[in-house]
């Protein structure tokens, strides 16, 4: 759901790209601060992936685009804030060396895919999994994807309005509409991944074992 050049007026650019700055790096300070050294390369080949499948976006009427999101992926494996760094370093990427996405939107770009599409997604996770004491593990995670990125182009949408290039209703519609359809395919592929790294014991900040879940 890359925002384009042109899509936003001046105050939704300047106000998303300083609330942006903010939580890039804060983001980056808590990683710092919490994450372990073995779990570097782990972070790097789920960033690889969530590029790779970014990639693959196509156009939708009324509005930007759509494609799979990975917010909810990769905040569920290694917490919101590294998900959001991760986001962050693929809109860049994107953005610099591709031109998918625009570069006076990105601060816009990272808050909605980036910052709500994580912490929408962990949110939605970690309820899941108090609530079923830890079973039920891949529809959990399917739900948290799925609203993680409806929720995501939502934000997307109320910055198209409050832009005044599209009216809410036109761009919800077409934001949310869609996206609800491909947050299905997210939210199996997360779920998926997930189950994969629970059945092998892998350990991630979020994902509780084949064993703990059997105990829990």
């Amino acid at each position: 759901m890359h925002i384009p050049d042109g899509f936003l007026d001046v105050k939704s650019c300047v106000t998303t790209g300083v609330l942006g700055i903010g939580a890039v790096a804060y983001s980056l300070r808590k990683t710092r601060l919490t994450l372990s050294r073995p779990e570097v390369p782990k972070i790097a080949l789920i960033g690889a992936f969530i590029f790779a499948a970014q990639m693959l976006n196509f156009p939708i009427a009324g509005a930007t685009s759509g494609h799979f999101l990975g917010g909810a992926m990769a905040s569920i494996l290694f917490g919101p804030a590294v998900g959001v760094v991760i986001m962050s370093a693929v809109l860049i990427i994107q953005a610099l060396i591709f031109q998918d996405g625009g570069l006076t939107v990105l601060g816009a770009n990272i808050i909605c895919t980036g910052v709500i599409g994580s912490y929408v997604g962990y949110g939605v996770y970690r309820l899941g999994v108090k609530w079923l004491r830890g079973h039920a593990t891949k529809a959990v995670s399917f739900i948290a994807a799925w609203c993680s990125i409806v929720s995501a182009s939502c934000g997307v949408a109320i910055l198209l309005a409050w832009s005044g290039t599209f009216s809410l209703g036109v761009a919800l519609q077409a934001m949310a509409g869609w996206h609800s359809l491909i947050g299905v395919g997210e939210g199996l592929i997360t779920a998926m991944v997930v189950a994969y790294l629970t059945e092998r014991n892998v350990a991630f900040d979020g994902i509780p074992s084949k064993k703990e879940a059997r105990l829990s």
